[in-house]
């Protein structure tokens, strides 16, 4: 019968029975400790006024008048969605995203991503500066450029007057108008997106699929959008979020107007919280208005994990 012994060495490396080995708290101490000062500016700067928000977003809070803050429950939602104004802001808001966005931003970023592909590096450049150059260019100062453009006196009704086709555009079109603006703007940030995915695309693929007689549009269907979905899919909740909060571009434009054609609900929201003085109205829209971009990125990111199954 053997008996099984242990070196001086194997027996310094094994630890007793009695000894404990450092605490899984102590490791995840040990792990959080060097974030420490980036969870405490999220903790100061985001959870802070979110928490700030959902507490005013239950009261009565206002910008005048009493002092005295009481606690109202749900009468600021049920108001809410019981205002038509409210109800026509969400469907403007809907209505602004799809169009510059989901369908403007979206389509027009991967058009020129595509036409510019395997171009000279001369043209490539010049329209890529002037595409980045209007996304460059601040809210406030794209949204008067584009109501100079647009105005009953601008520059398009001086030349479409000779046709006899002139109107006051923001009259009559505020949201075409708002949208077509906003699509300009952002534009840069799809098209650049889809270069990026577009270049990682292996042009054997193409090539072969040109070779056995694939249409243009068949390598694109087929070939080409299957293998940037996952950039696509990450492009339309970036730009869906940066476009549901769009505030300056429409207010400098229209001001939400004509009467409330173009009031959008970050508009509305302003108009409540600080014309109205009414802040727990206009942060219980805020809140809303968090939900629904809440909602719109569940969507992006099942359709994520369903591409990656």
């Amino acid at each position: 019968m053997t008996v099984a012994t242990q070196s001086p060495r194997q027996a310094a490396r094994t630890p007793s029975r009695g000894a404990r080995r450092p605490g899984r708290g102590r490791r995840l101490v040990g792990r959080l400790l060097p974030l420490a000062p980036a969870l405490l500016l999220l903790a100061v700067f985001f959870a802070g006024p979110l928490l700030w928000s959902v507490y005013t977003a239950f009261t009565d809070m206002a910008l005048s008048g009493s002092a005295a803050v009481h606690f109202t429950g749900l009468t600021n939602f049920r108001r809410m969605f019981s205002d038509p104004s409210f109800v026509q802001s969400l469907e403007l808001t809907v209505l602004f995203v799809v169009g510059s966005a989901v369908i403007g931003q979206n389509c027009l970023g991967l058009l020129l991503a595509l036409l510019l592909r395997g171009r000279r590096q001369v043209i490539r450049t010049s329209i890529t500066g002037l595409v980045i150059g209007a996304w460059v260019v601040p809210e406030v100062v794209a949204g008067f450029a584009w109501y100079a453009f647009l105005y009953k006196t601008g520059t398009l009704n001086s030349i479409l007057g000779h046709f006899g086709l002139s109107q006051n555009w923001l009259y009559t079109t505020p949201m075409l108008a708002v949208i077509l603006a906003n699509t300009w703007r952002g534009t840069a940030f799809s098209m650049l997106v889809y270069s990026a995915a577009l270049s990682d695309v292996p042009p054997e693929l193409l090539e072969a699929a040109a070779v056995d007689g694939a249409s243009g549009w068949a390598r694109l269907r087929y070939v080409t959008l299957p293998l940037i979905r996952r950039a696509i899919v990450s492009n339309l909740m970036l730009i869906t979020l940066q476009t549901l909060a769009s505030f300056g571009l429409i207010y400098v434009m229209t001001g939400g107007g004509p009467g409330t054609a173009s009031s959008t609900t970050p508009l509305y929201m302003y108009q409540q919280a600080f014309q109205f003085y009414q802040l727990g109205y206009g942060t219980a829209m805020a809140l809303v208005l968090l939900v629904l971009g809440a909602l719109f990125s569940l969507i992006y990111l099942r359709l994520i994990k369903l591409e990656d199954a």
